[in-house]
């Protein structure tokens, strides 16, 4: 018991690094970044408030379990700006290696339970792991919209690239809040003239 006491509290001092990875997106008050410990947090309760908006058959215990793990791999791969450019191949390696340490921190059983929750959330092909994908992707357009655009601007953002790379997700995972952001989106951009 000791032995397995000891991993799981290895592998939660290692989980603390989260707070010290700064994203590229900016809180909704545009005092600074966010940090993927608290993108983790929000993401999370907007799962838990948003879920009756969920596509049917969608388990919401299931989406937050993904969400709650869905970043730790940043403590050693970073965080990946959605708009800015990156070698995916390097940084897919990246975050496997990232799982493989962190995870291969827990007991074994645990070690597979959360591998295999955080491969079906990158995979995005079950409805559970959609929807926790449409929610991860809402969180920052929200957060733009409240705080003038600051990441937008700083990465050139268009509505375009919105529709690509924000619209695709949550179509997809959460029609119903598609719907309801893509119209607000529109409208910042074409005030914002992109």
């Amino acid at each position: 018991m000791s032995d397995r006491l000891s991993a799981q509290i290895a592998f939660l001092n290692e989980a603390d690094k989260l707070k010290s990875v700064l994203r590229a997106s900016r809180l909704h008050d545009d005092s600074r970044f966010e940090n993927s410990a608290e993108h983790s947090w929000h993401v999370m309760l907007h799962a838990l408030v948003l879920a009756e908006h969920a596509p049917e058959g969608v388990q919401a215990a299931r989406v937050l379990q993904m969400l709650l793990i869905h970043d730790l791999v940043e403590i050693d791969a970073g965080d990946t700006p959605i708009h800015g450019e990156v070698d995916v191949a390097a940084q897919e390696a990246a975050e496997q290696a990232a799982a493989d340490r962190l995870f291969g921190l827990l007991p074994e059983d645990q070690a597979a339970a959360y591998r295999a929750l955080w491969e079906e959330f990158e995979a995005a092909e079950t409805r559970d792991a959609q929807f926790a994908k449409a929610i991860d992707r809402l969180t920052t357009p929200l957060a733009n919209l409240e705080n003038g655009g600051a990441s937008w601007a700083a990465y050139g953002v268009t509505m375009d690239d919105m529709e690509a790379r924000v619209g695709t997700p949550i179509g997809r995972g959460a029609p119903v809040l598609w719907a309801w952001l893509r119209p607000r989106l529109a409208a910042f951009f074409a005030r914002a003239g992109g």
